[in-house]
């Protein structure tokens, strides 16, 4: 596992939202509405790491017996979500590389990921074999991190109420039972509304121009199949003999 966490680290391009979007059957506009309220708007910190959230309850369901003992006991899990405050943003891979140290596997699974935070006990459903496969991918490109998220949706059926702007359901399933604390069903609308206003990348994408055909030249006449090239050679000998000819008939 690569502990830097730092990987190619690449950006969204303008058409990755809608290219994904149509994955679902939603525009640009969804997408934009999921990544204000669910995201910072970048997938990557200053180091070029993924965005995470560590999170001490579900690193506690994860574990078991003395390792989960350990982990209370190095204030890294708690049974009650909210019994260890998150911190600042600063605290969380250090968190995170702290709880490693203890069960690497559920560390990583305790973690939320990237553009759309899916948790890492999410990985399955993302769509990766591994948890580790998933942060990965999650290193390398914020479009495999925004389809991770496209494929939670998918998974949790949460695409039909995306598709309807049915924010509470799609709230409640995303975020769960707590979603009213944050808002988020409101958030989501009120960024829905925003960028409907702004246009959109077109999807798909308009094809490329073809360029015209060449021109052709007329065919040439009485059949031929073009201009039967000089023979130099030819005209060579023609003129010899010609002298030759001339010389005997003095």
């Amino acid at each position: 596992m690569n502990i830097t966490f730092v990987g190619a680290s690449r950006r969204l391009n303008d058409i990755d939202l809608p290219k994904l979007g149509a994955k679902i059957g939603v525009g640009e506009d969804e997408i934009h509405a999921f990544l204000d309220v669910e995201t910072r708007g970048h997938g990557f910190d200053e180091l070029g790491r993924p965005v995470i959230l560590f999170e001490p309850h579900v690193f506690y369901r994860n574990l078991s017996g003395a390792t989960r003992a350990q982990a209370v006991r190095a204030g890294l899990a708690a049974k009650a979500w909210g019994a260890i405050p998150y911190g600042k943003e600063s605290d969380q891979y250090p968190r995170l590389k702290a709880a490693m140290l203890i069960d690497e596997t559920a560390a990583l699974k305790s973690a939320s990921w990237g553009l759309g935070q899916v948790l890492g006990e999410n990985f399955e459903a993302a769509g990766f074999l591994t948890v580790q496969a998933m942060v990965d991918g999650m290193m390398q490109d914020e479009e495999i991190q925004l389809e991770a998220a496209i494929n939670f949706i998918i998974d949790k059926k949460l695409d039909d109420n995306l598709r309807n702007h049915d924010w509470a359901g799609f709230a409640l399933g995303y975020n769960g039972a707590l979603y009213r604390r944050n808002a988020y069903d409101r958030k989501l609308a009120e960024a829905f509304r925003k960028w409907s206003r702004i246009k959109d990348t077109p999807w798909p994408p308009p094809a490329p121009t073809s360029a015209p055909p060449p021109v052709l030249a007329p065919p040439p006449p009485n059949g031929t199949s073009g201009p039967i090239p000089a023979q130099p050679e030819a005209g060579f000998f023609a003129s010899l003999l010609a002298k030759i000819f001339s010389r005997k008939g003095a």
